[in-house]
């Protein structure tokens, strides 16, 4: 009977091992799927906000240049409101940028939370298995005695 119930656990072991694999590969696939799309928001960042920040950063020394010299104070609140708009943009980038890494780090650890739970039920099943295997085994063993 005990190793009735033995082999049993030996065939049930492929299961385990097969769950874990699997859990292994979503993760992976996870990390796939998350890389290009933190290098598309980067390349966003780049295409949209930086080109913004520099025509402004560009009127603002056109506007600073000592050859049409009009007035003073006008080149300089410019200039402290170019780095002050770009001061903001980097910082949105940065927020948005931290929100969509931890989006991302949930979304990974509900997928290996996913999957470790379908492995739990998957080993819980293969004990259901092999108690009832093992209960059967009893009822012949009792019937041939």
């Amino acid at each position: 009977m005990k190793a009735q119930a033995v082999r049993t656990g030996y065939r049930m072991a492929p299961v385990a091992d097969q769950a874990r694999m699997a859990a292994a590969q979503r993760i992976e696939d996870a990390r796939y799927w998350a890389a290009p799309r933190l290098e598309s928001a980067a390349h966003g960042f780049e295409d949209q906000v930086a080109p913004r920040v520099s025509s402004a950063l560009t009127r603002a020394a056109r506007k600073i240049d000592p050859t049409p010299s009009r007035s003073t104070r006008w080149p300089m609140f410019i200039l402290m409101t170019g780095l002050a708009v770009g001061a903001i943009g980097y910082m949105a980038y940065r927020r948005n940028a931290q929100q969509w890494t931890e989006h991302m780090k949930d979304s990974a650890s509900d997928a290996s939370r996913w999957v470790n739970e379908k492995a739990e039920r998957t080993a819980e099943s293969a004990d259901r298995i092999a108690a009832n295997v093992s209960e059967k085994a009893d009822e012949t063993s009792r019937k041939m005695s």
